[in-house]
């Protein structure tokens, strides 16, 4: 088991030793959530599959940071010991977003980390891209209800990039698209010139700026952070052909889980994790397999784009005479 390093400029931070070496020598680095751990998937599926999108990274040639909350420690670089007991506590850990960070960290108590959440701790640590299942995003109804994801206000503020099947498509996604523009986040699509919608690669909402190699995505984060602009980015990376679900089944299913959602009065951040798992039930568990396939494929484009990154704005040391 790796030593974790706490940092001098963040008393609540702890960095593995892999990940802060990583960083002190500017290879690259890529951040992955851990809700999907507690959340997404059941045990053991979501162990297996934590190690292989950590594996998946590696492979890519960037190193895996696994994010969560470990008794009050911002964490860096879970362990697989780590990963296994988040695993296996489940739905039962907390559900941790930015509004709750400090509640965590001052009670001394466990979390999973969301998209926002490990943006934020990502940040802290210095490492800039994020691979994950699906962003969250304007609910619908949001018009109504103001349910919007803190995912994309962490987006408008948090200089990280995150590489994501689109946002989940149970979301109102022209909304979201709406909302990322009015706070200036820039959403680039990986080989496509439209919004995946997770399960499926098209949603019918076309998008301003595609962009086709990890290299001209590493160059748009190196001059959006290097000209002083806030904020971080979405790579929209559509899910596989192989994976990609029938968009008249998956909206059937998805309608009949929000009618379940609202008929047993789940709302708020207990929502998302509901409706994945009707959504899969009502499937026939072909949902969890595509949520598979599309987190591994994003972390491999991840790796590619840290890779990228790393080399674009790794210091030059000269060399002595």
């Amino acid at each position: 088991m790796t030593t974790a390093l706490t940092t001098p400029h963040n008393p609540y931070l702890d960095i593995s030793a892999e990940v802060a070496q990583a960083l002190a020598y500017g290879s690259p680095v890529v951040a992955l959530e851990s809700t999907i751990i507690s959340h997404g998937m059941p045990y053991p599926d979501n162990v297996h599959t934590a190690l292989k999108v950590e594996d998946a990274v590696r492979a890519g040639g960037a190193i895996p940071a696994t994010i969560a909350i470990v008794g009050g420690r911002l964490t860096v670089g879970l362990s697989t010991d780590q990963i296994e007991t988040l695993g296996k506590t489940g739905r039962d850990a907390i559900k941790v977003s930015r509004r709750d960070m400090a509640m965590v960290v001052a009670t001394q108590q466990t979390g999973a980390t969301t998209v926002a959440s490990t943006m934020l701790i990502a940040a802290m640590a210095g490492i800039r891209v994020f691979a994950t299942g699906g962003i969250g995003g304007a609910h619908r109804g949001a018009q109504h209800s103001f349910d919007v994801s803190a995912d994309l206000q962490e987006l408008a503020q948090t200089p990280v990039a995150v590489v994501c099947a689109g946002a989940k498509s149970i979301l109102d996604l022209g909304l979201t698209l709406e909302y990322l523009e009015t706070h200036g986040v820039p959403v680039l699509g990986y080989q496509t010139d439209e919004l995946p919608a997770f399960y499926t690669r098209n949603s019918g909402y076309a998008l301003n700026y595609r962009v086709d190699t990890p290299l001209a995505v590493a160059q748009a984060m190196a001059a959006q952070w290097g000209m002083g602009l806030a904020g971080g980015m979405v790579i929209a990376n559509p899910i596989e052909a192989e994976f990609d679900m029938p968009k008249a089944l998956i909206d059937q299913a998805i309608e009949t889980a929000l009618a379940d959602a609202a008929a047993q009065g789940v709302s708020g951040k207990a929502s998302t994790p509901f409706l994945l798992a009707r959504v899969a039930a009502l499937t026939g568990g072909r949902s969890l397999a595509s949520n598979v396939s599309l987190v591994m494929n994003n972390a491999r484009l991840g790796a590619a784009v840290a890779v990228q990154y790393a080399a674009l704005t790794k210091p030059v040391i000269p060399k002595a005479y």
